[in-house]
């Protein structure tokens, strides 16, 4: 671990007594701890700087590249409390490696995994009394980000980076509880094309699903489904997360990677599934297969992934015309795998593949 990270705390930081009282309904992404963690890259420096500070605002100069070009990437990950008190993280080196190539891709500098993972367990311990007890899937949910930080107005590679962390306590992400999602089918929008940044975690790829979003949810829906752009055939994934499709001879199916973003959820739900004896077909998967084997009841259950949803189970699908329907309860596939997932994150069953790593 190469970061020399200097700690100031935070002399405003909360009461014992408020963040009790925000852990008690976190919410999802609306608090955030005492300090965050910052460094800051230069092509003469490399990484330096790197230090942990009080939460606050970064002050950018109005030419800052990332205001105009939008060169950025981030990661999402969760530390969750176990019975005893540690505090461990979910395959974090999963979600460092993963920025390397985002960052390759947005022509940013790479933060080595080590030093990655060296800011987010610092930062970490400092806020440890941030982390929930997993009362109700509570968890810390840990953002790390870059961004071109440098003061310039012209089409390259930023000269200066900064790179920071920032965590916030999380409840379940959605609030009704676990019930089955109605999806919209947009035939309008696609999320990303050969050669595009659809496999980076770039707040781009996010930016350009809203409007898709937006008309979804304007025809009662809760998520927005994006097909292939070059022929408007294959599934690809939802605005944020990743999608499988299990058969009634216990196939499951999700989009090949390429155009999609490779999640760290989708990996482990591959991975649950197969050592339960499944086979997973990661392929090109045809929109008229799930609306024609929805119809005839062959496609049995469909679910979503991601970090911060876990895993939430599809109950409907609709488009401009028509819909289908796979039920109208989560399916058992879809919940004894999200059970298998969380009892893993939360210390409650073996860890037979290493994913977990404890922090403090």
């Amino acid at each position: 671990m190469s970061l020399d990270i200097q700690i100031q705390q935070n002399a405003a930081a909360r009461s014992d007594q408020e963040v009790a009282q925000i852990l008690a309904d976190p919410g999802f992404g609306k608090h955030f701890t005492d300090h965050m963690f910052v460094a800051e890259w230069t092509p003469e420096s490399g990484w330096h700087r790197a230090r942990i500070q009080p939460y606050g605002p970064f002050t950018l100069d109005p030419a800052a590249a990332v205001l105009h070009y939008a060169q950025e990437v981030f990661e999402g990950l969760k530390a969750f409390r176990h019975a005893d008190g540690s505090v461990w993280t979910f395959r974090d080196q999963a979600n460092a490696e993963r920025m390397v190539r985002s960052a390759q891709r947005l022509a940013l500098p790479v933060l080595d995994p080590a030093d990655f993972n060296q800011a987010v367990d610092a930062l970490i311990k400092v806020d440890q009394r941030w982390v929930p007890d997993a009362t109700n899937e509570e968890s810390l949910y840990v953002r790390p980000f870059m961004f071109a930080s440098e003061a310039f107005l012209g089409v390259r590679p930023a000269h200066h980076v900064t790179f920071s962390v920032i965590l916030s306590p999380a409840g379940p992400y959605f609030a009704g509880g676990i019930k089955p999602l109605t999806l919209w089918l947009s035939d309008d929008y696609t999320r990303a094309g050969r050669g595009g940044m659809g496999a980076a975690k770039t707040g781009g790829n996010y930016a350009s699903s809203l409007v898709a979003q937006k008309a979804g949810m304007d025809q009662g829906c809760d998520q927005v489904v994006f097909l292939d752009c070059a022929e408007g055939r294959f599934v690809e994934e939802l605005g944020g997360m990743n999608m499988f499709f299990v058969y009634d001879d216990g196939r499951i199916v999700t989009p090949a990677l390429g155009t999609i973003l490779e999640g760290v959820t989708r990996s482990a739900v591959i991975k649950l599934a197969e050592v339960r004896g499944h086979q997973v077909e990661e392929r090109h998967y045809e929109i008229s297969e799930w609306q024609q084997d929805a119809a005839s009841g062959s496609l049995v259950e469909v679910f979503a992934c991601g970090t911060a949803a876990v895993i939430t189970p599809v109950g409907k699908l609709k488009w401009t015309g028509g819909e289908v329907t796979m039920g109208t309860e989560p399916g058992k596939l879809t919940m004894e795998l999200r059970q298998a997932l969380v009892d893993i994150q939360y210390g409650r069953s073996a860890d037979n593949f290493g994913w977990t790593r404890q922090v403090c």
